[in-house]
């Protein structure tokens, strides 16, 4: 079946028995592609009898289809003239694991972080009514991005606004679902009927004639009365009470039923329209089914046995749950909070042997910051788990509630640097530059498991301020050594030098030993300093001061845009110095999505380009080599 689609417009000529499958033949697309690249599968496989049905009743091109996170898009990108290029998705060139507006014009607007779904429909609707242009907008939200503040933001607007669009919510028990039984099915019916909203619209043009203090009265009334029905039959009233028609729960595997309530809503139901729709994530393979949170997004995995393959390792993120568990046996005032992440965070064992004192406060970031805030006042020791890329969307937080009032509490940063395949929306390029401008924040960034642990140790006894720990995603490396104990903005000298010095941060620490050992081999009269820098803020002053009597090149290197990071940091303590300053780090442009390797080759940035860019400067030394 999948093979006679070749645009959405094939989708709307399959009668309805048809319909069913086609969703088997894109669930087995979904997974055949997914299983060699890794990917959000079962949002995906979740969602995917929701998108038939959507390409079935609406026009992607003349109605505008916006999906929150974009995760669960995999079907539509599927049906949307991109399933002979889906092999490579994920892939460098490729398509993109989210919605991508420079992609494909059947994608209305590009996402990667939730609950923007409801304000971009918004945005699209009252544009297109000042263009007088024809057509519906959705937006499709789900896998928990209802509990983000911004979702509700922008249905308190769309209440107020009263445009006709339509929001559905895609409840996979991530959310607020609720069984789907006979009579839910009955009051739907009745509420998206011609012949109901007819009525209801003959008893208010009614309501007009009458006199106005009895036309309030009776209009009170007869609201009260349909808002009584509703909240007997039907869960979420709350969609009523912010000026939305409320429908549903739907079945969301049900595709013909899908069809004709979609349909009913388009012809008979104006202003925003709330339909709830009830999926099982992961629908129709059973591993996923079983294990949604884990094929929420994961790499290549066995088709067979659902395990996944060329797993190594222990990951930062398992490391660091495990060490905040032993942190937390001996000190009773550490809590744990996150976003909705409990398990890329790797805080499944800290919530299970801790639970009173472990808050996943949902996808609410801006919350979580200053949730955190008033446990630090009151003498608990908040670690608060957030990738990278999800803490941009507290930053006011961070400034305003957080730093300003010196609360100490910790900021564990996960998916710091290049993350692969996720692509621009998720790449930790940018926390040193936003974190670096903050005042009474303290920021590190480890190399390897040991110094990884020591800074959690250091973290959980500091009280003079807020601390941020940023960290990469992958396997924690283990130096097997012991470390220079730790010291507040005191760099680590590896190696003394002179004439050059090598400055690394985190994980970047890595290139500035392999360029190092290149250095040493080719350069064998080369003493270079070798330096993990450890701390963004402070910096070690006292050891910069001493390098610059005796070198003339620092090179530094960090996994961060180059803008007002750690490199511009050491470019400012030596502007009025004769020492020159050269960084490697992120260019000023969004990074697209691929392995690692790969980006890095793109931007300039690997093993052997900044080499060959080092020993061109190595030729302007004032005394040579």
């Amino acid at each position: 079946m999948l093979e006679k689609i070749k645009t959405p417009r094939d989708v709307k000529k399959l009668l309805l028995s048809e319909l069913d499958i086609l969703a088997d033949d894109v669930r087995k697309r979904i997974l055949e592609v997914t299983a060699r690249t890794g990917g959000h599968v079962a949002p995906s496989l979740g969602a995917t009898d929701l998108t038939i049905a959507l390409l079935k009743v609406f026009n992607p091109l003349t109605d505008r289809i916006v999906w929150d996170v974009g995760h669960q898009s995999y079907a539509y990108k599927i049906l949307t003239e991109r399933n002979d290029r889906f092999d490579t998705l994920r892939q460098l060139d490729g398509i993109s694991g989210f919605s991508n507006i420079f992609e494909s014009k059947y994608d209305a607007f590009g996402v990667g972080h939730a609950s923007t779904s409801i304000s971009a429909a918004l945005g699209i609707t009252v544009a297109r009514e000042l263009h007088k242009k024809k057509g519906r907008v959705i937006a499709v939200i789900g896998d928990g991005a209802l509990t983000g503040g911004m979702s509700f933001e922008a249905l308190n607007h769309a209440g107020h606004l009263q445009k006709n669009m339509i929001v559905i919510l895609n409840d996979n028990n991530m959310s607020i679902s609720k069984n789907v039984g006979a009579l839910q099915a009955y009051i739907t019916n009745i509420l998206v009927s011609r012949s109901y909203n007819a009525i209801k619209g003959k008893i208010w043009d009614l309501f007009q004639h009458f006199p106005p203090r009895l036309k309030k009265r009776f209009i009170q009334l007869a609201q009260k009365f349909e808002e009584n029905l509703i909240n007997f039959f039907v869960p979420n009233v709350i969609f009523e009470d912010l000026g939305f028609k409320y429908v549903g729960p739907v079945d969301g595997h049900d595709i013909g039923r899908m069809v004709r309530i979609f349909n009913k809503v388009t012809r008979n139901m104006v202003g925003p329209v709330m339909v709830h729709v009830v999926t099982k994530k992961g629908k129709g393979y059973e591993h996923a089914e079983e294990d949604a949170p884990r094929f929420h997004g994961l790499g290549p995995y066995d088709l067979k046995s659902g395990k996944c393959i060329n797993k190594k390792g222990v990951s930062y993120s398992n490391f660091f749950g495990d060490t905040l568990c032993k942190l937390a046996k001996n000190n009773k005032n550490i809590v744990a909070i996150t976003a909705a992440m409990t398990e890329g965070t790797g805080l499944i064992e800290f919530s299970k042997k801790f639970p009173s004192r472990f808050f996943d406060v949902g996808i609410a970031e801006q919350h979580a910051v200053t949730f955190s805030g008033g446990l630090a006042i009151s003498g608990l020791k908040p670690f608060v788990a957030i990738y990278s890329t999800f803490l941009q969307r507290a930053l006011d937080q961070v400034i305003h509630d957080i730093a300003l009032q010196k609360l100490p509490l910790v900021f564990c940063l996960d998916r710091s640097g290049l993350v692969g395949e996720d692509g621009a929306t998720h790449h930790g390029a940018f926390d040193l530059s936003y974190l670096n401008f903050i005042p009474n924040l303290l920021v590190m960034s480890p190399s390897n498991a040991e110094e990884f642990a020591g800074m959690l140790e250091f973290a959980a006894d500091y009280q003079d301020g807020p601390i941020a720990i940023r960290y990469p995603r992958g396997s924690v490396l283990f130096c097997k050594k012991k470390i220079t104990p730790l010291e507040s903005g005191k760099f680590e000298v590896l190696k003394k030098g002179r004439k050059i010095a090598l400055i690394g941060i985190g994980s970047a620490m890595s290139d500035a030993e392999a360029i190092y050992s290149k250095l040493k081999k080719d350069y064998p009269a080369l003493d270079p300093y070798l330096i993990n820098a450890r701390f963004l803020k402070p910096l070690d002053e006292k050891l910069l001061k001493k390098i610059d009597k005796n070198t003339d090149l620092v090179f530094t290197f960090e996994d961060n845009s180059l803008i007002g990071g750690f490199g511009s940091s050491i470019k400012s303590f030596y502007s009025q110095s004769d020492t020159k300053v050269i960084s490697f780090g992120y260019p000023d442009q969004f990074v697209t999505f691929g392995k690692i390797g790969e980006l890095k080759k793109r931007i300039g940035i690997n093993i052997d380009q900044i080499y060959r860019k080092i020993k061109s400067n190595l030729k302007n030394l004032p005394d040579g080599i």
